[in-house]
């Protein structure tokens, strides 16, 4: 059974930085799309940042470009999601996600994905 569960959010002043982890169990890291996503109140979920844990670019959402970055610890399977400059418009709930695929078409898409974890929240509020 695939589990996916987050830590490392918080509240953090505009401008501050975070680091969140997805631990990953049930699945052979490396052979996964693995990412971040994010929904804010009254929004739809979205795609931030992705990876194929087998390695390749990541894939990330214009709005976060130059600011948020993930790592991969692969013997460990952990996935984290650095993230700096934060703004008041990166409050959201971020979700870990994992299709265990090696390749898919719309990456940032979350209907791409199978197993998500519960989610963390990150507020940035000054």
């Amino acid at each position: 059974q695939v589990r996916l569960v987050e830590s490392g959010g918080g509240e953090v002043q505009p401008g501050g930085s975070l680091r969140l982890s997805c631990a990953a169990s049930g699945l052979p890291f490396g052979t996964y799309y693995m990412g971040w996503f994010r929904q804010a109140p009254g929004k739809e979920r979205e795609g931030v940042v992705v990876v194929y844990t087998g390695g390749g670019s990541e894939v990330r959402a214009e709005a976060v470009k130059g600011r948020f970055a993930i790592s991969r610890d692969n013997p460990n399977k952990m996935l984290h999601l650095q993230m700096r400059n934060l703004k008041p418009e990166d409050t959201a709930m971020y979700y870990c996600a994992a299709e265990q695929r090696n390749w898919v078409q719309e990456p940032l898409m979350d209907y791409e994905y199978t197993h998500w974890g519960q989610g963390i929240q990150v507020t940035v509020s000054s």
